[in-house]
């Protein structure tokens, strides 16, 4: 496992995080870092993931930080309602985005910005958690896209697993024993040559997005030794919303697939 050190300053925030969590994470689980030198070095970029668990983000930071980029997230506006937390975030460079509301668009200009600023922003493209019962990557939404059309930059997919045994999805409780094991593996730039452009089409936007998920899904099934699903999970299909626990969604039990 090939670490590289980090080039840019830290910053107050970013070196509280990592003299907590990186003590707290080692113990928790083994890694296998998987060609994350494949992450640029320096300049912007998108890093994109798919989602398992609650846990992703903290596992991604490191992941991320181990090979020499200070991770820019999208965070939902609820976490920066807290004074304390919210400071945090903002002074570590996250960025709030209020999900399903038309506010959402300045996440974008300020997701943009970042990337233009030489910032690496990581997005997990599914929006939420997989629904997929397999916890496959599921159908993305359009934002990663959006960034990557409008920058330019590269597009970094990274799949990874072992995430749900320690917090499974939605689950209130780590895990801990027997110790689990977590994989992560980076892949090669997504090529969107031919679709970028200051002002994206839709059919463009629908087209980067379906080759994102499609690195990442084939990431994942490197990574579980498993093949995917011939189609991708789209959870409006059956009947379930967006965001939140859909385990509570009474329309579960009608249409999510056993």
């Amino acid at each position: 496992m090939r670490v590289r050190k980090l080039a840019q300053p830290r910053g107050w925030a970013f070196a509280f995080a990592a003299s907590i969590l990186k003590p707290v994470l080692i113990p928790l689980a083994s890694r296998t870092w998987i060609d994350g030198e494949k992450i640029p070095a320096t300049g912007g970029c998108l890093v994109v993931l798919n989602h398992v668990s609650h846990v992703d983000p903290l596992l991604t930071a490191h992941f991320v930080y181990d090979h020499g980029r200070l991770p820019r997230y999208l965070a939902k506006s609820g976490l920066f309602k807290n004074r304390v937390l919210g400071d945090f975030l903002k002074s570590a460079g996250q960025i709030p985005v209020e999900r399903l509301s038309r506010n959402a668009a300045g996440a974008y200009d300020a997701a943009v910005q970042a990337v233009r600023d030489g910032e690496c922003v990581v997005v997990y493209p599914e929006g939420t958690l997989t629904r997929d019962p397999g916890l496959w990557p599921m159908k993305g939404k359009s934002g990663a896209a959006r960034i990557a059309l409008a920058t330019g930059c590269p597009v970094i997919p990274v799949g990874h697993w072992g995430a749900q045994d320690l917090l499974q999805p939605y689950g209130k409780k780590p895990d801990l024993l027997p110790r689990k094991h977590i994989v992560m593996k980076a892949g090669d730039p997504v090529d969107l040559h031919d679709l970028t452009t200051e002002t994206p089409t839709p059919e463009a936007v629908a087209e980067a997005t379906r080759r994102i998920m499609a690195a990442i899904t084939e990431l994942v099934a490197d990574i579980r030794g498993e093949s995917p699903p011939a189609e991708r999970f789209d959870p409006r299909a059956h009947g379930l919303r967006e965001i939140g626990n859909f385990h509570e969604d009474p329309k579960r039990r009608r249409k999510h697939p056993r």
